[in-house]
């Protein structure tokens, strides 16, 4: 199984942006976490993170026949992007959006996730650990579900 993982706008700012609710982690152990999820259920991986939306379709778009997977966590353009929900939509691959934050418990601007509509699960408000049962989660349902010791 290979899994594609989205990060949208400023989660490259992970630990210096708003930290009491993004966490104090960077970006970097970020990636080192769903790197280490990943190899555990033998799973291969490719990040992507950026802060244009454009990059973000493009990137979706380029996943058809490559990958077998998406984790996103589309940020701001959660609220916003008809356009990632679409292609998300096209391409048609299992999808699992995740939030660091309890975005329910927000400001009333970020109920709505248009790309939630495109996938099977939401994980909100578990920080990082979102993207372990993200992972956890498609490697049961479309993997073999085993980690490796």
């Amino acid at each position: 199984m290979k899994l594609l993982v989205i990060n949208g706008p400023n989660l490259n700012l992970l630990g210096i942006r708003e930290p009491d609710i993004y966490g104090r982690q960077d970006y970097q152990a970020l990636t080192a976490l769903v790197k280490e999820t990943c190899a555990r259920f033998g799973i291969g991986v490719d990040l992507f993170q950026s802060n244009h939306e454009g990059a973000i379709v493009d990137r979706i778009q380029a996943a058809l026949g490559q990958e077998d997977a998406i984790v996103i966590n589309p940020a701001a353009y959660t609220h916003t992007s008809i356009a990632i929900l679409d292609a998300l939509k096209a391409v048609g691959l299992p999808a699992v959006e995740v939030h660091l934050s309890d975005v329910k418990s927000r400001e009333p601007f970020r109920q709505i996730s248009y790309a939630g509509m495109a996938c099977e699960k939401t994980i909100i408000g578990k920080g990082f650990q979102g993207y372990v049962e993200a992972i956890e989660y498609l490697a049961t349902q479309y993997g073999d579900g085993q980690s490796q010791p």
